[in-house]
């Protein structure tokens, strides 16, 4: 079975040897360039996607408008992506042991905003390489690798998916 990656987790590509991707620092707030009109009503957050590569060759990366999906809420509502305030990465040369970095700004209803998917397809030298998955939520905190579920006051359901994961996957190599 598919199991989505919680968001902070890194997700490396087979097709591309050494290039990895991650979406990262769900949080709220506002957007550089001011609201847009569309979003009125609604709570602004943004998400960092990272590219890294980590093989022996550069790679040309875009993560441009389009190839970043979010859903909001039990349902999967579309959030409101402000293509104005985002920062995409487009046609970047990503050489051996560096990084680049897209910022994206959406908006939802703030009752939705716990619960978030994010969706990307990075072009990779021309070519389409396969979509990932992130879930997590707005106000959820990246854990350290290892944090038991349940620990502390910010613990969340995105935390206990990671914590599961992680021993699944110990368990596994035992």
């Amino acid at each position: 079975m598919y199991e989505p990656n919680v968001v902070g987790d890194w997700q490396e590509y087979d097709e591309h040897a050494g290039l990895r991707v991650r979406v990262h620092r769900l949080e709220s707030g506002e957007p550089p360039r001011g609201r847009d009109d569309a979003a009125e009503g609604l709570t602004y957050f943004s998400v960092r996607v990272t590219v890294e590569n980590r093989g022996d060759r550069p790679f040309c990366i875009h993560v441009e408008d389009g190839q970043i999906d979010v859903r909001t809420g039990p349902d999967g509502e579309n959030a409101f992506i402000d293509w104005r305030n985002s920062q995409f990465v487009e046609g970047f040369d990503v050489y051996p042991l560096r990084r680049a970095t897209a910022v994206l700004y959406a908006a939802a209803p703030q009752a939705t905003l716990s619960q978030v998917d994010v969706q990307v397809q990075l072009r990779v030298d021309e070519e389409w390489a396969g979509r990932r998955l992130w879930a997590g939520g707005v106000g959820v905190h990246e854990g350290p690798v290892g944090a038991p579920a349940g620990a502390g006051r910010d613990s969340s359901l995105a935390q206990q998916v990671s914590f599961f994961l992680r021993e699944q996957a110990e368990e596994g190599t035992a």
